[in-house]
């Protein structure tokens, strides 16, 4: 034991021997202080320590984002350094200015080249034109001919008999006009030409091949004025089985001596079909008349459906009756027209052709005339 802690030991033996006294608590001020100060002291600590660790943190924090920075400016490095090869690269392969000196010269022959085969494309073609639009006018002309010949249509011949015309009026040639001369009086023969309504003599036909095909037989009926049926009828009450019998037989049987005009047999059966096939036949037939312009197909036709009405209907039907008037109506129609003669028109056009510059190699012969004035024929 050290001289120091020796006194308080005496201190404490003397004091245990004296008795105890209570005393006022004059430490407890400065017992409270000492805390305090630990306290803070340990909080100055704590707070230190935090700071420190922040520090440390935000150090770390700070030299990754170095680290990356450095890590982008490395590839935008090595992406400029590839960058540079492929431009470098690329100037290698550029040609020298030799080869652009001879390249630019051959891009001036060529454009040159070119602007001479357009101005030789563009003569050739102004000088032809002429040529391609009489030839025009000529197949026009060869059209309206066919079209004449095989179908009589005398609009569409007006039309294209106008439209040679017309190319020969933009010509604007003196020589035309022994052609043109031709198509005015070509065009004023066709359109004094009459123009029959073969569509609408179809049309008709076939609606009275359909009345024709409902068509029915007249059933006749017996009135005896004053004859035996009214004698025998008399005997008796004037309503006897005899009476009624005669009546019902008098639709059957007809006996009458004094007969004004001839008795037709009823149609049933397969002879009424047989009368309206016959009929549909004949209707028909004049359908295919109408349409191709043949009169004498186109009358005979009608004739004997007239024949075939007259031969099995009763006149005292009134729908047989009608058919038949109809019938006799469109039999006067026209189906067939004269139509002009546009041979000397092309032969014209053909001449002119031979006459124009630079066309007489591509006209033909004006014999060649003589087939389209054939199939006019």
């Amino acid at each position: 034991m050290s001289e120091a802690e020796a006194p308080k030991q005496e201190h404490q033996d003397t004091s245990a021997a004296e008795p105890v006294t209570p005393t006022p608590a004059a430490s407890t001020p400065r017992g409270n202080g000492l805390a305090l100060c630990a306290l803070l002291l340990g909080a100055v600590g704590i707070a230190v320590g935090g700071w420190g660790l922040w520090q440390v943190r935000s150090l770390e924090a700070r030299d990754q984002q170095q680290l990356g920075l450095v890590e982008e400016t490395r590839g935008q490095a090595q992406a400029l350094a590839q960058r540079e090869q492929q431009l470098s690269k690329r100037l290698e392969a550029l040609p020298s200015a030799a080869e652009l000196d001879e390249r630019r010269r051959l891009l001036v022959d060529l454009q040159g080249d070119q602007q001479q085969i357009r101005q030789r494309l563009e003569t050739i073609l102004g000088a032809s034109r002429k040529d391609w639009r009489l030839a025009e006018a000529e197949h026009l002309l060869r059209l309206a001919t066919l079209r004449l010949s095989a179908l009589q249509d005398i609009h569409s011949a007006t039309a294209l008999v106008q439209a040679a015309d017309d190319i020969l009026r933009e010509q604007n040639d003196p020589g035309a006009y022994a052609a043109r001369e031709q198509m005015a009086k070509s065009l004023l023969a066709l359109r004094s030409t009459p123009q029959p309504d073969r569509t609408g003599l179809f049309l008709q036909l076939g609606a009275l091949r359909e009345q024709a095909a409902r068509l029915n037989p007249l059933v006749p009926a017996f009135e005896d004025k004053g004859g035996v049926l009214m004698d025998i009828a008399a005997e008796g009450d004037g309503r006897s089985r005899w009476s009624e019998w005669l009546e019902t037989l008098s639709h059957y049987f007809r006996i009458q001596l004094d007969a004004s005009q001839d008795i037709k047999p009823l149609l049933s059966g397969q002879n009424l079909s047989r009368v309206r096939l016959a009929l549909s036949l004949a209707l028909e037939q004049a359908q295919w008349g109408a349409l191709h312009g043949q009169t004498q197909v186109y009358q005979q036709a009608l004739r004997q459906a007239g024949e075939v009405l007259k031969g099995h209907f009763n006149d005292e039907n009134p729908d047989s009756r009608a058919l038949l008037a109809r019938i006799d109506e469109l039999a006067t129609q026209p189906v067939e027209v004269k139509v002009p003669d546009l041979a000397p028109t092309l032969a014209a056009l053909q001449a002119y052709l031979l006459r124009a510059p630079g066309a007489a190699g591509e006209a033909e012969e004006p014999a060649s005339a003589e087939p389209a004035q054939e199939a006019g024929q």
